[in-house]
C-alpha cells in the first residue's frame, strides 16, 4: 500500500508539473498578415475585361523557370490612371482589329528579390537557351537585365505586346521541352499569339531594344504601333525592352510595394 502511495504521488507531482509548464508556455506566434494595396490599385479586368492576360510569372515559362514569389494568381494589378489609360488604348486598338496583351503588371518586391538569387547562383542556367543563349550569365546585373528595384514594384509600369484579332490562345509551356532562342524567327521560338515583335517577350538580347536597326519591316512596324499606341494615352516606353511601359506622371513614383499579386490584395477597391 505504501508503494502505491508513492506512485500515486509521483503522478500527482507530475501532471502538477505538465500543468504550470502548459501555463507558462509562450503561445504560439501568429502568422504576420500580408500587405494590402492602399487605395489606387485596381485589377485590371475590373477596367477593362477585353484585354488578354498572360500572367507569365505565375508559371513556370519564365527566365527563372520556375513561378516567381509573390504571384499568388494569375491577374494584373495596376494603379488606377494605368488601368485607365490601357482602357483607352484598347479602346482604339478593337476598332483596328487588335487588342493589348499583358505579360507582367504590378510586380512585389519579393519577385524581384527571387531574380536577384536566382541571377547570383550562376550553376542555374536550365532556361539558358530560350532567354539569354547569347550572354553570359554572370554580366545579367553589369549588363542591366536584373537589378535589385524594379518599377514594376511602384504599380504603373506594364510588360505588353500586341495581338490580332481573333486572338488564338497560347499553348502553355512544358517543364523540361526543348528549348529555341528568344530571337529566333517566330515560327521557330516558343509560340506566342501575339504579332511579330522580332523576339520573344523576356528577351535578354540587344534586339529587344526598341528601334534596334536590326529588327525592320513588319516586326519594327509592330513595335512602333505598340509605342505610338501607348505613347498617345500617357505611358513612356523603356528604350532596352519593347514590351515596357510606365504610365506618367506615376501616382506612387517612390514607393516600392511587397504585396502579393492577387485578387484579395485589391479587395474592395
Amino acid at each position: 500500500m505504501t508503494g502505491m502511495r508513492s506512485v500515486l504521488r509521483a503522478l500527482a507531482t507530475a501532471a502538477a508539473a505538465l500543468l504550470v509548464a502548459t501555463a507558462v508556455s509562450p503561445a504560439p506566434a501568429q502568422a504576420r498578415p500580408e500587405p494590402k494595396a492602399p487605395e489606387g490599385f485596381v485589377t485590371l479586368r475590373s477596367v477593362d475585361p477585353t484585354i488578354v492576360q498572360e500572367m507569365r510569372y505565375t508559371t513556370a515559362h519564365t527566365f527563372l523557370g520556375e513561378r516567381v514569389d509573390g504571384y499568388r494568381q494569375p491577374v494584373c494589378v495596376l494603379t488606377r490612371p494605368a488601368a485607365r489609360a490601357l482602357h483607352l488604348a484598347q479602346k482604339r486598338l478593337l476598332r483596328q482589329g487588335y487588342s493589348l496583351k499583358v505579360y507582367d503588371c504590378y510586380r512585389p518586391q519579393r519577385a524581384v528579390d527571387h531574380f536577384v538569387r536566382w541571377a547570383k547562383d550562376l550553376d542555374d542556367q536550365a532556361m539558358k537557351g530560350e532567354f539569354y543563349p547569347l550572354v553570359d550569365k554572370s554580366r545579367l546585373f553589369d549588363d542591366g537585365y536584373i537589378a535589385e528595384k524594379s518599377g514594376h514594384s511602384r504599380g504603373s509600369t506594364v510588360d505588353m505586346t500586341l495581338v490580332r484579332l481573333p486572338a488564338l490562345p497560347t499553348r502553355p509551356y512544358r517543364p523540361g521541352e526543348p528549348l529555341a532562342p528568344c530571337f529566333a524567327p517566330k515560327g521557330e521560338r516558343f509560340p506566342d499569339n501575339s504579332v511579330d515583335m522580332g523576339t520573344g517577350y523576356d528577351c535578354f538580347d540587344t534586339l529587344s531594344h526598341t528601334d534596334d536597326p536590326r529588327i525592320q519591316g513588319a516586326q519594327r512596324a509592330n513595335r512602333h504601333f505598340l509605342k505610338r499606341t501607348l505613347t498617345d494615352v500617357g505611358f513612356v516606353n523603356l528604350p532596352e525592352e519593347w514590351w515596357h511601359f510606365t504610365h506618367k506622371p506615376e501616382l506612387f513614383p517612390d514607393t516600392y510595394f511587397d504585396f502579393p499579386v492577387d485578387r484579395r490584395s485589391v479587395a474592395g477597391h
